[in-house]
């Protein structure tokens, strides 16, 4: 059996904002950091040895991995940070506050960009660049994802550098973002597309996974 934990970044200036975020680097309030103690001093009871941590380029999700190894007695662990994991793109969305979004475009076509799976929020008109992405192929950046396109760049991430540890019984801490992690979970759990709009994802609460030979799930547990 091994241990793949799976948690979201504590509260960002953008969520108490209640503004869409995706690829912005936003900072955590003074919650966010918190909820990320509380986080880790939870998963410090339960006393899981990692091999690696994982997260995102974006701030949150970073400095959230680095309080939790801290609260955990792990700051030694290897941390990888990667795009893949970043926060799902809202392209022009982005910025926007999430109230007024409803009243723009209607309460029905808004949770379908924000809960399903194949909607794609409206585009920015041009890609932007950022120097953490200059040395990547330009092809990742992108004007707005839907869920199933972030998954396309999280699957790849997770195959390659999640499971090859998890096979080896090590066990994993993934900290990242609500909408890939929802993408990461929908894999895990076997949700359809039609009921991944029912997955949430709370700011700062550890999902435990434990995981058999063949990593099918065995239990799962949110703290």
């Amino acid at each position: 059996m091994v241990k793949l934990v799976l948690l979201r970044h504590g509260q960002s200036v953008a969520n108490q904002q209640n503004t869409y975020t995706g690829w912005t680097d936003v900072p955590l309030t003074a919650k966010g950091r918190r909820q990320a103690a509380e986080a880790g001093n939870k998963l410090a009871a339960l006393h899981i040895p990692y091999t690696d941590v994982h997260t995102s380029i974006l701030q949150r999700a970073i400095v959230t991995a680095d309080i939790v190894m801290e609260e955990i007695d792990q700051l030694w662990l290897p941390l990888h940070k990667s795009w893949r994991l970043n926060e799902r793109h809202y392209g022009a969305l982005r910025g926007m506050n999430k109230d007024y979004s409803r009243e723009l475009f209607g309460k029905a076509q808004v949770a379908k960009w924000r809960r399903g799976y194949t909607d794609i929020p409206p585009l920015l008109t041009k890609t932007e660049s950022d120097r953490r992405y200059a040395q990547l192929p330009a092809s990742i950046l992108t004007r707005g994802e839907s869920l199933a396109m972030a998954w396309q760049r999280v699957a790849p991430y997770y195959e390659d550098q999640v499971v090859p540890h998890l096979r080896r019984g090590e066990n994993q801490l993934i900290v990242a973002h609500g909408s890939t992690l929802r993408a990461l979970i929908k894999y895990l759990d076997h949700i359809s597309d039609a009921d991944v709009d029912k997955v949430e994802v709370g700011n700062g609460v550890p999902i435990v996974y434990t995981l058999d030979d063949q990593l099918h799930v065995v239990t799962k547990k949110m703290l």
